[in-house]
């Protein structure tokens, strides 16, 4: 029994659509319509979640502290790397609840 409202291979089937050009074409369209308002929905959720503040403050710090380039480099790398990962993650829930809502009845319709 699936965890959610769709199974494994409903999700798997509407992953694979998206490498159809068109559909996400279609997708990066909305987006950009609508990127100034989500990446404040983003900020927001990446601030309340923790992700950004002291302690990010303390990890780029972290990052930028080895004498060693080449372990300096690693460190911003990986860092730069989780931030991305943290932020597709977060960026995906804001657009799986967008999509919800915009397939929802309006109380303005």
């Amino acid at each position: 029994m699936p965890d959610g409202p769709y199974s494994d291979a409903q999700i798997d089937a509407a992953v694979e659509s998206l490498s159809d050009p068109e559909r996400l074409r279609t997708a990066q369209d909305l987006v950009a319509r609508a990127a100034p308002q989500l990446q404040h929905v983003l900020a927001t959720a990446l601030e309340s979640g923790g992700w950004f503040g002291s302690a990010h403050d303390e990890q780029v710090r972290a990052a930028a502290e080895p004498e060693d380039p080449g372990e300096r480099v690693r460190a911003v790398a990986t860092l730069v790397a989780e931030e991305t990962r943290v932020g597709m993650l977060v960026g995906v829930a804001v657009g799986y609840e967008l999509a919800r809502e915009l397939q929802s009845p309006s109380k303005e319709d």
